[in-house]
């Protein structure tokens, strides 16, 4: 089993590196944004990629777009957000599966294998997006409008403040400073004419962000 591992956080790719090799499965490849991923995706052909959906260049939808369709691999999503949009968008780009990274070691080496054997493998709950959005049930639209205001940092940022987290364990998840999140979280309340992050988590409850 070959893995290419794509992620713009080093740390977090030398512990998913550690488990994934703990389990057997060989990593082939790393890289940290899009055109990085491209060239290292192209020049190893790994059986699976696991893939940030939120990366410096245009993200995990970006890589998806440009690699080449003689590339045959397999694209199993790894991010930190469980938003409805971001699972939707990337299984209907064409990945197979979309796991949060507070999976453990274990299931995420089982989520490789499944994915590489033709299964689809999500995180608790985020099937219930993919089967409500292919069933006509959920819009996404309005929420898309809403969000391209926002760089894909906010997103990151906006997501876990308003599910409550404190500054300093968001900066702690998103390997930032306490000084970067502030300025991220003034400029999200700016963009979107909130004034609280307790409008912010309104906000974001009532898109299915959270």
């Amino acid at each position: 089993m070959r893995v290419a591992l794509i992620d713009d956080h080093a740390m977090f790719r030398t512990g998913v590196r550690a488990e994934l090799e703990k389990a057997g499965i060989d990593v082939v490849a790393e890289a940290g944004d899009v055109d990085s991923a491209l060239a290292a995706i192209s020049e190893t052909v790994p059986d699976v990629v696991l893939l940030d959906v939120h990366m410096p260049g245009g993200g995990g939808l970006e890589v998806m777009r440009r690699l080449p369709s003689r590339i045959d691999t397999t694209f199993l999503a790894l991010s930190v957000s469980d938003a409805a949009e971001d699972v939707i968008a990337i299984i209907r780009a064409g990945a197979r599966g979309y796991v949060t990274k507070s999976i453990s070691g274990d299931d995420l080496a089982d989520a490789v294998r499944r994915v590489a054997g033709g299964d689809a493998v999500f995180s608790p709950r985020l099937a219930g997006f993919v089967l409500d959005a292919f069933a006509g049930t959920f819009e996404i639209a309005e929420v898309d409008e809403d969000l391209d205001r926002l760089t894909e940092r906010e997103r990151e940022v906006m997501r876990l403040i308003a599910r409550g987290y404190a500054y300093k364990e968001v900066a702690k998840e998103l390997f930032i400073s306490i000084k970067t999140v502030e300025t991220h979280v003034s400029s999200v309340l700016r963009k979107l004419q909130l004034s609280s992050r307790h409008e912010l988590t309104r906000w974001a409850t009532d898109r299915r962000l959270i």
